[in-house]
């Protein structure tokens, strides 16, 4: 059987300007799980990622403390189907349903880092309008296009992978939840309910044969917890 490994992208700059951005930890956690990989011998086929600088630097972080110098660095390909999608998009479509529920939510919003129980409240109840397909918005990525979009990205790994290919995915916990409704069949608020748990650089693996994929694991982060360093364990 083949292996897709979806694996996160290190911590982002939450709260900052420019959210597309590694953090100091994010890129610690990049280098930890390139490491982890190399200790268990894995070497990837094939190396896949989205356009998001956060999804690059990682995939390029993990692969530089991979590299073996035997073997020729692997190629990092682009595949926009693996972009998060536009969570700030969304809360702006959103943001006048927000407000009748919860008139102080541009402070929190605004606030995001030093309110992030409140922002994960307040996000969670967006995200719950936006998969329902109840409230979909006038030029807003609906949730069933995104989920068409990481069905065409999964539909093209598969149709050039070998049979015992393994391939790196380097992606966003949207991504990695919208590939976990097709193939396990969820809800889409059944499967966000599993993505609030998705750690930054952890690993979820796919095993294929021919068109069929299973879930053979979900969120493995044994890699920053090896390290025994419990800040490197971040959900945003």
């Amino acid at each position: 059987m083949g292996s897709i490994y979806l694996i996160r992208h290190g911590q982002a700059s939450f709260g900052a300007d420019n959210y597309d951005v590694l953090s100091p930890l994010g890129h610690l956690q990049a280098q930890a799980v390139g490491d982890h990989l190399a200790r268990l011998g894995i070497r990837f086929d094939r190396c896949v990622c989205g356009e998001l600088d956060r999804q690059r630097d990682t995939a390029r972080a993990a692969l530089q403390r991979m590299n073996d110098a035997a073997s020729p660095p692997l190629e990092v390909e682009i595949d926009a189907a693996f972009n998060e999608f536009h969570a700030d998009e969304v809360i702006r479509a959103h943001l006048q349903d927000l407000l009748a529920v919860e008139p102080h939510a541009m402070d929190i919003l605004r606030n995001a880092a030093d309110h992030r129980a409140e922002f994960q409240r307040l996000f969670s109840y967006v995200i719950a309008r936006w998969v329902s397909g109840d409230h979909d918005k006038e030029g807003l990525e609906s949730w069933q296009t995104f989920v068409d979009r990481v069905q065409g990205g999964l539909d093209r790994l598969l149709a050039h992978a070998g049979n015992k290919d393994r391939i790196a995915v380097f992606t966003s916990g949207g991504t990695i939840t919208a590939l976990l409704q097709l193939v396990i069949g969820v809800p889409p608020i059944k499967a966000f309910e599993l993505n609030w748990q998705i750690v930054n650089t952890s690993i979820s693996l796919l095993k294929f044969r021919d068109r069929e994929v299973a879930l053979a694991s979900f969120n493995s982060h044994a890699h920053l917890e090896l390290l025994k360093k419990p800040e490197l364990v971040t959900y945003r």
